[in-house]
């Protein structure tokens, strides 16, 4: 499934790069529909952050991200590094006493605010209030009436904040925004907003909320944590795409979730867990047809189970190259460009890629069980060296396994 994020840079005097503000998109061309605010913010930050890579979008420069006054209240922000982001407060937020305390602390923690699009209001006290807390003022240089941009640019020398050309469209806007006194300039004169591209697996399940209590245990769970998400192949690839951006690349590649939950550690899991739960509030969501959830759970255990034999040990890298086996058909993707994301150990990279090795016979004899070519069966148990009378007890414990799974997120779902 692709999933889309706009960027339109916006330029200091200079001429330069000096952030980029993240528009939501639904569709590869740069028009979007009316969808809920808290959605479109919310797909923006896992979009970006999870399925294309901030480090990809932003070239190090702070990213202008729309936030929601729900989405301030439930401290969004927070959950991102001050660095990263720009909080852009939307003209549509009535300013009041709590908008002006979120601004506080969000200023005392270290973050930078812009009011995007605002219409100074007189009457309201609280316009004034919010002035000593926010960084920027964006200005819609086209739209805005000559009297409110002259009362803005009054108010921004008084607090000494960065004013923002927004919709600078020709040259002479542009030069008389800068005699104005404007210091950043986004619009089309300088660049239209391009879409990027990225995919993503669609959801297997509503478990979040079970992971989230788990989480915020005093004592949390570890192993039921991980248990949650190694059986979910979309919490599973984002937690590993996050792992391979720069902020936590691991010196030593992953072999299971368990490792990369530990090398997140809970506190990073429990930001994204609580955002991607955001998502099954506030649209539609994107799933996974029952018969793929149930075909990669079955490969994940058939393959674990395989593996323990060989090995003689536990063998969650074989779980791993079970579960992730399908990616290909689930991203419509080549499985090289897929694990070239992904900080998997070699040896399941090279099972996925059809490298010979042990791994990737094992992958062979799942599939071959599933086409019920039994001749390839018997080939591949005796080349692998297991006897020909364990494959039907692994077969039936994985799909056992499997449905015991599956029933336990449709009771929680109707629960």
């Amino acid at each position: 499934m692709e999933v889309f994020v706009a960027r339109q840079p916006i330029f200091n005097r200079r001429e330069e790069v000096a952030a980029y503000e993240l528009l939501y998109r639904e569709k590869s061309i740069s028009t979007y529909s009316q969808f809920n605010g808290d959605q479109a913010t919310v797909d923006v930050l896992i979009n970006s952050f999870l399925n294309i890579g901030i480090e990809e979008l932003s070239s190090g420069h702070p990213c202008f991200i729309n936030f929601t006054f729900s989405l301030l209240q439930k401290k969004i922000p927070g959950y991102f590094h001050p660095g990263e982001i720009v909080v852009e407060i939307l003209e549509t937020i009535e300013p009041s006493s709590e908008l002006v305390a979120i601004c506080k602390e969000l200023k005392r923690q270290g973050y930078k605010m812009a009011l995007d699009d605002f219409d100074f209001q007189e009457h309201n006290p609280y316009s004034y209030e919010l002035f000593k807390y926010v960084d920027m003022i964006k200005v819609d240089f086209v739209n805005t009436s000559a009297l409110n941009r002259k009362r803005i640019e009054t108010i921004s020398k008084e607090f000494n904040l960065t004013l923002v050309a927004e919709k600078i469209e020709t040259r002479e806007e542009y030069l008389e925004a800068r005699k104005l006194g404007y210091s950043l300039f986004q619009g089309f004169f300088f660049s239209q907003p391009v879409t990027i591209a990225s995919e993503d697996v669609p959801s297997f399940f509503i478990s979040y909320y079970q992971i989230l209590r788990a989480l915020f245990e005093k004592e949390p769970n570890f192993r039921l944590i991980s248990e949650r998400i190694e059986n979910d192949l979309s919490l599973s690839y984002k937690l590993l795409k996050l792992i391979n951006s720069p902020a936590f690349r691991p010196k030593r590649k992953i072999q299971s979730i368990r490792q990369a939950i530990i090398l997140l550690g809970l506190k990073e899991i429990q930001k994204w867990i609580y955002i991607l739960s955001l998502r099954e509030n506030t649209g539609p969501v994107y799933r996974i047809k029952d018969e793929v959830i149930k075909l990669t759970l079955i490969r994940a255990k058939m393959a674990e189970s395989l593996g323990e034999k060989l090995t003689g040990g536990p063998a969650p890298n074989y779980f791993l190259a079970g579960m992730f086996s399908l990616m290909e058909t689930i991203l419509s993707v080549p499985m090289e460009k897929i694990l070239n994301k992904l900080s998997l150990e070699d040896d399941i990279c090279d099972a996925l890629c059809g490298k010979e090795s042990i791994m990737h016979s094992v992958l062979l004899l799942i599939i071959s069980v599933e086409r019920a070519d039994w001749d390839k069966t018997d080939a591949l148990m005796l080349k692998l060296g297991l006897p020909l009378n364990s494959l039907h007890r692994i077969y039936y414990d994985a799909c056992s396994w499997s449905e015991k799974i599956l029933s336990e997120e449709v009771e929680l779902i109707q629960g």
